[in-house]
This record gives structure tokens, C-alpha cells and sequence, in this order.
């Protein structure tokens, strides 16, 4: 039988849930909804960066809605990618990286992954593979 359409309200999506990495605040939008993808909403404010972390088995597409930031990635963070508002990035599963706001802006991106719930592995720094705690 097929299933019904489902709509979040962009007021039930304004407080942090989820995984958390420090310096970003993420909250859930679409999860638990599908078996194959969830959406959430990351916002980062002036001057912060996440922990270096990957998403596990999960592909993550990123829209940039508002404000200028970077993903940082490659062995020990030497490739650096801005985005600006309406720009998509692709991080493969198990990519380790770092969300990184250097403006005076709050930056909003909207992150959609292969996986019915968000998986955010933080890690002790580059290459390492191990979690903290």
C-alpha cells in the first residue's frame, strides 16, 4: 500500500537533536520517516568549526542556504572547499572532515543522507579512525 506524503514544519525544526559534533548545531527534520534517507538542518554560528568526524556508511549531500563556509577534508585537513549560499557539496561515506564558519555570519546548510537517522562519528583528529568520547 502506498504511503501518505509527509511535511515537517519548518517552527517543529528549531531545536538541536540528533548526533552532535561541537562548534555545529544540528537538528532533525526528516528522520525516521524513510528507510533510505533523512534531512537535517546544521547550523553554524560565527567563527566556530565542527570536531573532525565522518558519517559512517552514509552519503551526505550538503546545500548551502545562507552564508559563506568550508568543508575541510583530505589526509590531515589539507583540502579546503568553500561554499557559498546554492551550492551542493558530496561527502562519501567514512570521508573524514571539519565544518568550518570563519565569517561573522551564521551559516545554514541543509544535509540530506543515505540512512533513515543521521550518523556523526567525531574523531580525535586526522586519520586516526578513532572516536572521542
Amino acid at each position: 500500500m502506498p504511503r501518505d506524503v509527509e511535511v515537517k514544519k519548518g517552527a517543529d525544526i528549531n531545536a538541536p537533536s540528533g548526533a552532535q559534533t561541537d562548534g555545529m548545531i544540528r537538528m532533525n527534520a526528516i528522520t525516521d520517516m524513510s528507510d533510505q534517507i533523512c534531512g537535517t538542518v546544521m547550523i553554524a554560528k560565527p567563527h566556530t568549526s565542527s570536531a573532525v568526524h565522518h558519517h559512517g556508511e552514509e552519503d551526505t549531500i550538503v546545500y548551502a542556504a545562507k552564508g559563506h563556509g568550508a568543508i575541510v577534508s583530505g589526509p590531515n585537513g589539507c583540502k579546503r572547499l568553500e561554499l557559498a549560499p546554492g551550492d551542493f557539496a558530496l561527502i562519501p561515506a567514512y570521508a573524514e572532515h571539519q565544518e568550518v564558519n570563519d565569517s561573522d555570519e551564521d551559516i545554514m546548510w541543509i544535509i540530506t543522507r543515505g540512512g533513515r537517522n543521521p550518523i556523526v562519528h567525531n574523531l580525535e583528529g586526522w586519520g586516526n579512525g578513532q572516536e572521542s568520547a
